[in-house]
């Protein structure tokens, strides 16, 4: 019943391009086994909030930012003030015709209409006949994708040879699912598809009538509408871009995807050509906001101006706390939100005590290998490739014991879900497993085994292990004034029956706990042969400081330290008392956060929540993220964040041609703009960029979850992880980026970025510049320029004027 067709669009070349740029507009979803935070603005991050709105809301039919009521509420608390709206509306000169504030109060009464995306060929198809042609193409890549994608999971596993494409096409000429619900001829008409997915995209394009300008959101209509196996295809495409390479996973989604459609159309254009052709013609429009949108973006300014006013005041010169002229104890922390509850809480134990704050990687991106394992895992922001190779240090005996037991196990999981073993699996051992229920039920977890201490590459020579550490310190300021003991605290997550356990654990580690790169730092650092030859580079550090590695569980907040790591030496009196420190910092620490988690009357209830495999918050994680400062300890020491500012040691004055402030400004900053946008895209779009319900999910593949049993893996954060039951846990606002450097120093850097530029020049982050006093003083404004910020008698001020 399908006409052959052979002839292509004369611009191919052109529709490679956009098909190619639609595909970067997808956020890349990262496998459970190093989920890490995505930005899912990343292919909109060149326009602001505004044009995205609009851009989402046509290929989505997503609302991306909160609802009015939300911010009415918020007006009406006190919390953004009439002062802050104008402060946003000034912001908005020259991009859009900006609205009154008497129109964006107005606007906060009315409740902005749902927005909804322009339907698909399969859409109109469903209108006309009544089957759900949309969700039966979902349920039918889902089944095919869940196989092909498949990282172990799968009882079979379909053939990959020629490409996801090939693949694909393999499968649905023998698929008669289609075909029994009235799509007659199916297999016949994917069978005679060209091979090569960018001809197929022609001719489907050709066949739909689409122009070069209506393909740019047409084919990121067709890539929405496929949630996570897109957004894993552009994964892979990252991956591979990270490594040199290339990947053409999602553009061969693309083309599976338009295929039926195209058949589609084929079977219905009698009754959908018109409405089809009004598609188009949207489709071929330029993304323009609405007034609507200008408000929603403004609005969301002026809330994120309003917090930035009130972490000014928090963060007003006060007393400096004054300890001894050496630290008794250095304790260097991951710049993670949860860090900051921790170090305020260790602090108060003595004024001997110093914390620092650093990306959890510790300035090595290393490629490990942990012990008794094949696998190698990146333990360094994804951002990077890694910089050196590491692997757990132990007797080859021993080595051989572990590959055993790995293996053995590995072997046991197979034959548990083989298609035929699987069934005699229950039946044979399944009264085994009620003691493993019971334990658990019971929270009675027995104690990982952990892994003897991680080296470096053998390889690297002393002059490159010299110039780490050196590089590690310039960074961290921490080249002078050692105290006896400089703790390294990586951190992760101990929790049971979460397949998001890795997005808990260090993002700057790749989705991995920071024990590693804080046992392979303090080894360096301890090193006799890097000290000496970093005494030379002008770095003294005293003969009796030593480095400790340490692990922070955040979800118990209880901290243990790799003490067997250390060389020979009596440090047993400053351990103990080191011990009795933390001991008394995560006590505080679990009575401050007991009283955000549900259920949590008491700190004990903390410890408890971790072992519960039932437990659908066993932290917040870094919900309620608002704000990263890169500046001196004294600048907040002493300031209650409440565990939503990433802090960053940074003194420019050390910093000679600014290269820490580039490499703080190229890295740490970009990976938690990734952290803040996923908890602010799960918030205000759940359905686009949300990981669902817990309660209904079924991993998939060893990629992601699906929410129920088929369909396509959910990105982002479920909603148990911003949502308490009754309010939203995390406040979506935009990040905002504080550093204590001068600005033409910040200036410079943007100029030679454009990407991390874009972020700010776009409004994605807010970038502001602290004076030499601690004020927030100077904000940029996009385009390397920069505005002083007001203070509240000027904005008194520009509101009477108004």
């Amino acid at each position: 019943m399908f006409a052959k067709l052979e002839s292509y669009p004369a611009p191919l070349l052109e529709l490679v391009a956009e098909a190619k740029s639609a595909a970067k507009a997808i956020p890349p979803l990262f496998p459970l086994s190093a989920n890490v935070a995505v930005n899912p603005f990343l292919g909109q991050a060149n326009e602001p909030l505004a044009v995205t709105s609009a851009r989402l809301a046509r290929v989505a039919g997503a609302r991306i930012t909160p609802d009015r009521s939300y911010w009415a509420e918020k007006l009406d608390a006190g919390d953004i003030t009439e002062v802050d709206i104008l402060d946003a509306l000034s912001g908005l000169e020259g991009k859009f015709n900006a609205p009154s504030l008497d129109d964006v109060i107005a606007a906060l009464r009315q409740q902005a209409e749902q927005p909804k995306p322009l339907p698909t060929v399969a859409e109109l198809a469903a209108d006309v006949s009544g089957t759900d042609w949309p969700g039966l193409i979902e349920d039918r890549i889902g089944v095919w994708a869940a196989s092909h994608f498949d990282q172990g999971q799968a009882l079979w596993q379909q053939a990959r040879a020629g490409g996801t494409f090939s693949a694909w096409r393999e499968f649905a000429t023998r698929d008669l699912t289609p075909e029994i619900h009235g799509l007659k001829g199916f297999g016949a008409f994917v069978a005679d598809t060209n091979r090569s997915h960018w001809r197929a995209i022609g001719r489907a394009s050709e066949r739909l009538g689409l122009s070069t300008e209506a393909s740019a959101t047409a084919y990121h209509r067709w890539l929405s509408s496929m949630g996570g196996w897109a957004q894993y295809a552009r994964y892979l495409l990252w991956d591979a871009e990270l490594k040199g390479e290339q990947d053409n996973t999602v553009t061969e989604l693309l083309a599976l995807r338009m295929v039926f459609d195209e058949a589609l159309y084929e079977l219905y254009e009698d009754q959908i050509a018109d409405k089809w052709a009004d598609v188009v013609a949207a489709h071929e429009a330029p993304v323009t906001p609405t007034t609507d949108f200008v408000i929603d973006a403004v609005l969301q300014e002026a809330a994120e101006r309003a917090q930035q006013r009130k972490l000014a005041a928090r963060l007003l010169p006060g007393s400096v706390r004054k300890g001894p002229d050496r630290p008794q104890v250095q304790a260097a922390f991951c710049i993670d939100v949860r860090s900051e509850v921790f170090r305020r809480a260790f602090e108060a134990q003595d004024s001997g005590i110093e914390t620092l704050g650093f990306a959890g990687f510790f300035g090595l991106a290393s490629a490990h290998r942990a012990a008794g394992s094949d696998v190698v895992e990146q333990h360094g922001p994804v951002l990077l490739r890694p910089g050196v190779c590491s692997h757990a240090a132990e007797p080859e005996k021993a080595d051989l014991t572990r590959r055993y037991t790995a293996r053995a196990k590995r072997a046991w999981g197979r034959f548990k879900l083989a298609a035929v073993s699987s069934f005699a699996f229950v039946e044979a051992t399944g009264p085994l497993y009620a003691g493993k229920l019971m334990r658990d039920a019971l929270g009675l977890v027995g104690k990982t085994k952990t892994d003897p201490a991680p080296q470096l590459d053998p390889s690297l020579d002393i002059e490159t292990r010299i110039g780490m550490a050196k590089t590690v310190l310039n960074a961290m300021s921490l080249t002078e004034n050692f105290a006896r003991i400089v703790m390294l605290a990586g951190h992760g997550a101990d929790v049971t029956n979460n397949p998001h356990e890795s997005a808990l654990h260090c993002g700057a580690c790749g989705g991995h706990a920071g024990d590693v790169n804080a046992r392979l730092l303090a080894g360096l650092l301890n090193d006799a042969d890097v000290r000496t030859g970093l005494r030379g580079q002008g770095i003294e550090i005293p003969a009796d400081t030593v480095f400790l590695p340490a692990m922070h569980y955040t979800t118990t907040d209880r901290v243990s330290l790799f003490d067997q790591d250390l060389p020979e030496g009596d440090w047993s009196s400053d351990l103990e008392q080191l011990k009795n420190w933390l001991a008394a910092a995560g006590q505080l620490t679990r009575a401050e956060r007991a009283a955000r988690l549900p259920r949590a009357n008491k700190s004990t209830d903390i410890q408890r929540r971790a072992q519960d495999w039932a437990e659908t918050r066993p932290e917040w994680g870094l919900a309620g993220c608002r704000a990263f400062i890169a500046a001196p300890r004294n600048r907040t020491d002493g300031a209650d964040l409440e565990g939503q500012a990433f802090l960053h040691n940074y003194n420019w004055r050390k910093d000679d041609g600014f290269g820490v402030l580039e490499l703080i400004m190229t890295a740490p900053v970009v990976v938690v703009s990734w952290i803040s946008l996923q908890y602010y895209g799960s918030t205000v779009a759940p359905q686009l960029f949300g990981g669902g319900n817990k309660l209904l999910h079924n991993v998939v593949g060893g990629i992601g979850v699906l929410e129920g049993n088929g369909g396509a893996p959910r990105p982002g954060l479920p909603w148990q992880s911003v949502h308490d039951g009754e309010r939203l846990q995390h406040d979506p606002l935009r990040l905002s980026v504080i550093i204590e450097a001068p600005r033409e120093a910040m200036s410079d850097i943007l100029s030679r970025h454009a990407e991390v530029r874009a972020l700010f020049d776009n409004g994605w982050l807010h970038l502001i510049a602290m004076d030499d006093q601690g004020k927030l003083s100077w904000r940029y404004d996009g385009d390397l320029k920069w505005s002083p910020i007001q203070t509240g008698l000027d904005a008194d001020r520009a509101i009477a004027a108004e």
